[in-house]
């Protein structure tokens, strides 16, 4: 077994597009993203085969989720089921942390 320590501080935000950004730590059966979004944002609809579990750590957001959509703020959380389309919308001025764990992994994130 082999242990790995990571310290978000340490890590560079990689651009995934203009206004989204992202750190990301995979282990052998999930991977951690931390994402920082901005107010404007153009948003992507997208889906993916792994559960994910997103934590609003800062901001507020509107969260699409197939045909719903839930405002979460500091503290909030979802589940986006597999293969479920989906998307974060800011709300307001102020810029959004959120953490979310993807499984299975997800190797293009290393």
């Amino acid at each position: 077994m082999s242990i790995h320590n990571i310290n978000w501080n340490d890590m560079e935000w990689k651009q995934i597009r203009p206004g989204v950004e992202q750190k990301a730590f995979s282990g052998d059966g999930a991977t951690v993203a931390l994402h920082r979004l901005q107010p404007g944002h153009e948003p992507k609809p997208h889906k993916h085969p792994h559960e994910q579990i997103a934590y609003i750590v800062s901001g507020s957001v509107d969260f699409h989720v197939g045909d719903e959509v839930v405002c979460l703020g500091p503290g909030g959380m979802l589940v986006v089921p597999p293969d479920t389309m989906h998307h974060a919308v800011v709300v307001g001025d102020e810029e959004v942390i959120n953490l979310d764990v993807f499984t299975p992994r997800r190797p293009e994130y290393a």
